[in-house]
Formats: structure tokens, C-alpha cells, sequence
């Protein structure tokens, strides 16, 4: 799934090896995948793309945004968007395929669901998207102790757990499920702890673990779990995860567990993980 740093290293990727592209085709299935969501009819996409010039890409939260003069095109969640030079055979089963001239071509492939939406720019109304422009990124300056500090200032804060305060509600665009195991490991904290139960010092290690561990998996093109532009894993070894249930924990060698909670599973250590 695309989180914070597959965002931004997707977008880096398409900024740089795609812009000044044109347009010279769209291509759709007949019978698009259910979970496959479009904005209008996605065989409208052909007409409002081609002939446009890709001129710039960038992560909104844990969207794609690439611009095509006024056009938008938008790739969120499962969007798996890979680029195929002219020498390339794509794979099949593509939800969209946008072929540019010289023959090469950018795909989008859709895990379990994802959006691949398509508009003139300002007339997308959708509030992920919003919000998700609206709020500052955890790689950004702008995200400072003093802003993660007012994310705690509402009514009944304390009673929720910390996957819901962090990876729900958009508090944080683009910080779902995968990138939250190992920022809660980081700082130590069980993925179910009330807000309640944490204190100052907890917070600040939040913010340093939210801060560093997302920085950690851009800088490395994302997660060991998911692919680049390119069909490239990226470099950043997951520590709590599907991958390592199980295994010892790297920092006190206790088994890590996992549970199922709040529509998904969550990975933790049970030994290192603060629950109270």
C-alpha cells in the first residue's frame, strides 16, 4: 500500500524520469476491477489525457499527484503505479496503462483496492485528498513538536488507543497500518496503549520515532514490503511486521506478536512494548 515514503519516492521517481512526456494513448480493461475506483467513467480517461505533456509529480499524504497541464491524475492506497521503457513488456492485468510517445508506457496495478482518479485540476471533491493538502507532512519542517503536540487537543483523546489516534481519521495523512508497526516499536509503545496512559516523555519519543522512521524508510525508497517506479523493493529492512512474526525481537529478544485489531492486524513485542 502507498504510505508516506512510497508516496514520496514514487513521486520523485515519476518527477524525474517521466516529465515532459506526452500523452499519446490511455488504455483501460473493459471490465475494471470492483475495487478499482475511478473517478466517472474510467474510458472517459483517454480523452482527457492524451496530447498532454506530464510536467511534475508529488505526495500528497499517501497519494500521487502527477500533473499533466490542467489535468490531474491521482494514485492512492493499493495503486501500484510501474513504469516500462520501449525495450519493456508490461505485465498484464493493468487498471490503467498510460503509453507515452517512443513507445514506453506508466501501468497501475491495484492490490486488494486503490484510486486512480483522473480530473481537471480543481474539480476533484474528495476530502482525503483535501485533507490530506491541507496538513503538513511528517517530512516536513512544518511538522514540529508544537503541531504534533495539538493533534492531542480534542475531546476524548485519552480513550482512544494509539493506532486509532495515529493511523486513523487522517490525523496524519499517508500514516496507515504499514508504517505504524515500527513506529510504535520505536517508541516503545504498544499499539494499543490508551493516549491516556502516555506521558510527556512517551510523546516526545513519538515524535522522534514518527520524525526518524519515516525519514529512515524514504531516504532508503520505502519499505523491504513494496515496490518503486521501477519494480525495485525498497531498501528499508522492516523490524515489526508479517515478515518477522515470530521472529526475536532485535532490541530485547522477545517473540514478536501479532493481533488482529481495528480492521487489521498489528505487530508489536510483547516484552518491549509498553500496553500500560
Amino acid at each position: 500500500m502507498i504510505e508516506i515514503p512510497e508516496a514520496f519516492v514514487l513521486a520523485s521517481q515519476i518527477d524525474k524520469n517521466l516529465s515532459g512526456m506526452t500523452v499519446v494513448g490511455v488504455e483501460v480493461p473493459e471490465n475494471p476491477g470492483k475495487f478499482s475506483f475511478y473517478l466517472g467513467d474510467p474510458h472517459e480517461y483517454k480523452r482527457r489525457l492524451t496530447g498532454s505533456i506530464f510536467s511534475s509529480a508529488r505526495a500528497i499524504g499517501g497519494m500521487v499527484e502527477i500533473c499533466a497541464d490542467r489535468r490531474r491524475l491521482v494514485f492512492s492506497d493499493g495503486a501500484a503505479p510501474r513504469f516500462y521503457s520501449q525495450d519493456e513488456k508490461p505485465k498484464a492485468k493493468s487498471q490503467l496503462t498510460v503509453k507515452f510517445g517512443g513507445g514506453s508506457s506508466l501501468s497501475v496495478y491495484v492490490r486488494l483496492y486503490g484510486g486512480l482518479w483522473c480530473f481537471e485540476e480543481g474539480d476533484f471533491d474528495n476530502k482525503y485528498y483535501s485533507v490530506a493538502q491541507e496538513k503538513p507532512s511528517p517530512l516536513s519542517n512544518d511538522f514540529d513538536e508544537n503541531y504534533f503536540s495539538k493533534l492531542f487537543d480534542f475531546e476524548k483523546a485519552d480513550s482512544l488507543s494509539l493506532k486509532a489516534f495515529l493511523a486513523t481519521e487522517q490525523r496524519i495523512p499517508g500514516l496507515g497500518n504499514g508504517v505504524f508497526q515500527d513506529i510504535a516499536w520505536t517508541a516503545g509503545l504498544h499499539p494499543r496503549i490508551k493516549i491516556g496512559e502516555i506521558s510527556d516523555g512517551d510523546k516526545e519519543r513519538l515524535f522522534s520515532s514518527i520524525k526518524t522512521v519515516l525519514k529512515d524508510m524514504t531516504e532508503n525508497g520505502g519499505r523491504d514490503s513494496e515496490k518503486d517506479l521501477f519494480g525495485v523493493d525498497g531498501k528499508y529492512k522492516t523490524i515489526i511486521g508479517r515478515a518477522t512474526f515470530g521472529k526475536a525481537c532485535p532490541r530485547c529478544g522477545g517473540t514478536i506478536g501479532s493481533q488482529n485489531y481495528l480492521g487489521g492486524k498489528v505487530y508489536f513485542c510483547p516484552s518491549c512494548q509498553r500496553l500500560e
